[in-house]
């Protein structure tokens, strides 16, 4: 059985105040993409045990903190007849690339694994399930727009649709780990409301002054390449253009005939969607 987990970015990012369990109260609103990766899990021998297999772009990590194989543990704690599998991932969604990859490919396999073997977890469930695994695994549940509050798994589906615009994607080839990005942030500066919810009820021109990203300031001092390609995206006639969750790629969004065909930096990954 199989499916494609697919990635999000996010339009608008405040970080609010901290939380007494060490957590940073967020606002921003999800939106799915479809660059997926490849998730597959077959019946795994009695010598073999659970496995982890990986192809495409490089997976850091030790697969024990895999989120795939992490959620497969997981529900192993509840339905302990549940099998070991053989798990096949083919990543095309770079990691600590701010597109949650990882996230999508836990709350991926967790659905995988509730079809394959019938489980009979509801949708709510697997909410539950997805929090335990990580802040942004609810949302890959859902998987639509949905505007985030809390950690990011307090979600609210929002009408917003930008199926009438391209979206370019570069990834810088800088990993960027989202624990050092928070620790950066200036807590005297944090915002005292959510203005999210209001900048994206405005026109998408008029986005590039009133939604920001908080993590753009202290990625930018560490990595100025990465604002220079935020500078250059708008320079190729996007309408809007940010950083996505804590770094490192940056998305813009173009009207259609406007996203040029050439002239896109050849030393990134550059995706057009």
């Amino acid at each position: 059985m199989i499916r494609f987990p697919n990635c999000k970015i996010n339009l608008g990012l405040q970080v609010l105040q901290k939380r007494g369990d060490g957590y940073h109260n967020i606002s921003t609103l999800f939106y799915p993409l479809p660059l997926t990766d490849a998730l597959e899990i077959v019946p795994a021998s009695d010598q073999l045990g659970l496995q982890i297999y990986n192809y495409g772009l490089p997976v850091h990590g030790a697969p024990a903190d895999n989120l795939c194989m992490k959620a497969w543990h997981l529900l192993k704690k509840d339905f302990p007849d549940l099998p070991a599998v053989q798990i096949h991932l083919l990543k095309n969604i770079p990691m600590g690339a701010g597109l949650g990859g990882g996230s999508a490919d836990g709350a991926g396999m967790l659905q995988l694994l509730n079809n394959k073997y019938r489980l009979g977890i509801t949708d709510a469930q697997l909410l539950h399930y997805a929090l335990l695994l990580g802040s942004d695994c609810p949302f890959f549940i859902l998987n639509k727009p949905c505007f985030a509050l809390g950690r990011g798994e307090i979600l609210t589906p929002a009408k917003l649709d930008l199926s009438g615009y391209r979206v370019l994607l570069i990834h810088p080839g800088i990993h960027v780990n989202t624990g050092w990005a928070f620790a950066r942030l200036d807590e005297s500066e944090r915002a005292a409301a959510d203005t999210v919810k209001e900048a994206i009820a405005e026109p998408i021109s008029e986005w590039k002054k009133l939604l920001k990203n908080d993590f753009e300031q202290p990625v930018f001092a560490a990595h100025p390449e990465i604002e220079k390609i935020k500078e250059n995206v708008y320079a190729m006639g996007a309408e809007y253009a940010s950083m996505t969750g804590s770094g490192s790629t940056v998305f813009g969004l173009f009207k259609p005939g406007i996203l040029p065909a050439t002239g896109l930096p050849s030393n990134r990954q550059v995706m057009q969607l």
